[in-house]
């Protein structure tokens, strides 16, 4: 791991910041605790919002932690689009006795607010998602104190975050569940990402950055395959979504390693960027036809997925997944931590014996 990586945790084990709830206080806290680095999920949330849950956080750990904002998104100019998918999903409505969403609720996640709380309460780490902050917001993080990460999922997004002047980068490769942390949303690219060990390779070549691999990843032995490839940490949603401490709704939580769920799929159903969620009813039939409109879609269906999530409906969720779901674990989370971190010693013992036995 490089020094500044060193110093805020003992194990290469990051936890992924999983917006829309399931990355909390009580998450992150159990995994900084436990020897990882913890990171709160500010996206879809206020700056308030996300300056209460840091408060609280700072109340159960002193540990470091990281906190993740969203970039503001380029204005969308095909309104039209939206309408249409609208009307398509207006069974939906009925069926789940709500409203649709507004489109039109707001595009820059508060951004602009959120940085200004991070820089005057400054956290150990901040991490950006779906593209790359300003060279001076990044300096201004630096000068406070923050070790900066960057989402890229080719070389050419990691040479931008270079040049920006991050701290690091996290490689995030196809396999990942949730959103892909694409700079720019380009339809014709939709399905051609990159699997995270080749583009960890092909980070480490083009950049001199410290690398976070992100990506499918849910055993010590896959951890100890990325930090052999060239990667400082690891990144892990998926596998800290089925702990006690997480707060995603029980039935996600349950479909994650349910025989009834057999694969994932990038989609742009539920918000109108690529995700990868499991393949549910709602998937199946709406992501032929969403546009590719975020956050529009996203505020659109919000309502919908709320209530799908009220009354225990995994056919109407956005069930976030990555390839690797069905080996997530029922432990809690710092004694998945533990359990990741003894894999990872097993994994990399036997490396090394191996490698004294040539």
């Amino acid at each position: 791991m490089s020094s500044a990586l060193t110093d805020l945790c003992r194990f290469p084990i990051v936890q992924a910041p999983m917006a829309g709830g399931a990355s909390g206080p009580q998450l992150a806290a159990a995994v900084s605790e436990a020897g990882g680095l913890g990171f709160l999920a500010a996206g879809y949330k206020t700056a308030d919002g996300m300056y209460q849950e840091i408060k609280q956080l700072r109340g159960l750990t002193g540990r470091p932690f990281g906190v993740n904002l969203f970039m503001p998104q380029p204005e969308y100019a095909e309104s039209g689009a939206v309408d249409l998918y609208a009307h398509q999903l207006a069974g939906e409505a009925a069926w789940y006795r709500t409203e649709l969403g507004d489109p039109d609720s707001g595009r820059d996640d508060g951004y602009d607010a959120k940085l200004a709380v991070l820089l005057d309460n400054p956290v150990a780490v901040a991490s950006f998602h779906f593209g790359v902050p300003s060279r001076e917001a990044l300096d201004a993080l630096r000068r406070a104190g923050t070790f900066t990460l960057v989402t890229a999922t080719t070389a050419e997004e990691a040479l931008a975050v270079e040049r920006a002047g991050a701290d690091a980068v996290i490689a995030q490769g196809i396999e990942a569940g949730g959103h892909q942390g694409t700079h720019r949303d380009v339809p014709e690219n939709d399905g051609s990402g990159i699997g995270l060990l080749a583009l960890v390779a092909q980070i480490r070549e083009t950049v001199g950055l410290p690398v976070v691999a992100a990506g499918g990843i849910m055993r010590g032995s896959q951890i100890a395959a990325v930090l052999a490839a060239g990667a400082s940490a690891a990144q892990l949603g998926t596998a800290f979504l089925a702990t006690p401490e997480s707060g995603a709704p029980d039935v996600h939580k349950r479909v994650l390693t349910d025989p009834l769920f057999t694969r994932t799929e990038l989609t742009r159903a539920f918000s109108g960027r690529p995700a990868r969620g499991l393949v549910n009813r709602f998937l199946r039939e709406h992501g032929p036809y969403a546009p590719a409109a975020y956050p529009e879609v996203h505020h659109l269906t919000a309502p919908l997925r709320k209530a799908a999530a009220r009354a225990g409906d995994a056919q109407g969720m956005a069930l976030w997944a990555g390839q690797g779901h069905r080996l997530a674990r029922e432990l809690p989370a710092g004694r998945l931590v533990e359990t990741l971190a003894e894999e990872l010693a097993a994994a990399s013992t036997a490396l090394s014996t191996k490698k004294e036995g040539r």
